[in-house]
């Protein structure tokens, strides 16, 4: 037993370069789990800047200065960000505003569709657990209401902090593509010069994150935007609110568009109940999802994020379990990475540590 973990820590982590990856990404994980709350507009902020990247780099390398692309797209950026607070967040508050005040009447006419079950499927449903469903469906209604009273009365906190971020975000967003080479530089300087298998890592993760990245930004706006033209031109409510929703869903593979077909199809039921108009109303949705799925997702990423789909699924439930939502929003950008490592990391053999097979032997 002792000699099987003394072969495996020999394959494994003889190579130098090994330990300093481990230790690298060991680091980067305390940094996050321990300061993760306090570095959040950092953390944020990078993420931006690496988003932004790409684009300045696109201009530069159709001969416009770095620093005439920067100014341009940092611009377009707080123009996008002003639209985002001064324009949508309004408009999206105002619709789950709508949504919970109209609540009731949705609620009223499911318990009138579900007190038709038990004379239908007498033998499956009965009354009795008709009603209690009504009842344990309003209470859960009542513990939200409850739940936004309160963090209404906290609201102070919340908008300093909100406060804090809007300035700081933008702020660092500026920095990190204005000083990007000064930055870098200076991180690498503490950094050991043999870092092959570090600039491996990190080579396989820009070309494919930074793909992703980009092209899940495209993939939002493009699905959120033909959704509300949709939902607009059908005359469903809450089409504001409902294409945002779609749009954000396609960041959480396959779950993400399962789990935002049920509000898409209980507000055109209860708007118009089983009718034509709800019938072409899910075969529009349908088609949308249909060309994301076959269309728009290939154009977009072809083969920037190589992931089985089982691969797929597992990272969002093992991230989401870990760190909730944002977990599962980085779920395949976090697959990534760990792709990256493994492709990275260098067996006992392809590192010289253990003897090569014989050739003549096969």
């Amino acid at each position: 037993m002792i000699q099987f973990f003394k072969d495996w820590y020999t394959r494994n982590f003889s190579d130098p370069q090994t330990i300093l990856l481990a230790v690298f990404l060991a680091f980067c994980f305390a940094v996050i789990l321990l300061m993760g709350q306090m570095l959040a507009p950092l953390l944020v902020a990078m993420m931006i800047a690496y988003l932004l990247e790409g684009v300045v780099q696109k201009m530069i390398r159709a001969k416009s200065p770095r620093g005439v692309a920067v100014t341009c797209v940092y611009a377009l950026f707080i123009a996008f960000l002003v639209f985002i607070i001064f324009g949508l967040m309004p408009l999206l508050s105002r619709q789950v505003t709508l949504f919970f005040q109209e609540l009731p009447n949705m609620i009223s006419n499911s318990q009138a569709l579900l007190l038709t079950l038990p004379e239908q499927y007498p033998q499956f449903i009965q009354e009795e657990q008709v009603w209690k469903l009504v009842a344990s469906i309003r209470a859960e209604l009542t513990t939200i209401g409850q739940n936004v009273v309160s963090r209404s009365l906290a609201s102070i906190p919340v908008v300093i902090t909100f406060l804090v971020y809007l300035i700081l975000g933008p702020l660092l967003v500026f920095f990190f593509l204005k000083d990007k080479d000064l930055i870098v530089n200076w991180t690498t300087r503490y950094l050991p010069e043999d870092r092959g298998m570090l600039n491996r890592v990190w080579r396989e993760m820009d070309d494919q994150i930074g793909n992703y990245v980009r092209g899940k930004f495209y993939e939002i706006m493009i699905v959120g935007v033909s959704s509300y033209v949709v939902f607009s031109l059908m005359g469903l409510s809450y089409a504001p609110l409902l294409a945002f929703l779609v749009g954000i869903s396609v960041l959480v593979p396959y779950i993400g568009a399962a789990v935002v077909t049920l509000p898409v199809a209980l507000v055109a039921y209860f708007q118009w109940g089983w009718t034509a108009e709800f019938g072409w109303l899910m075969f529009a949705y349908g088609v949308i999802q249909a060309l994301d799925g076959n269309l728009l997702v290939p154009l977009l990423f072809s083969e920037a994020v190589n992931l089985h789909p089982v691969a797929i699924i597992v990272a969002v439930l093992f991230f989401g379990g870990l760190w909730g939502v944002l977990g599962v929003f980085f779920a395949i950008p976090l697959a990534t990475l760990v792709k990256a490592i493994l492709n990275a990391w260098p067996s006992g053999a392809a590192a010289g540590l253990l003897p090569q097979p014989d050739e003549d032997h096969f």
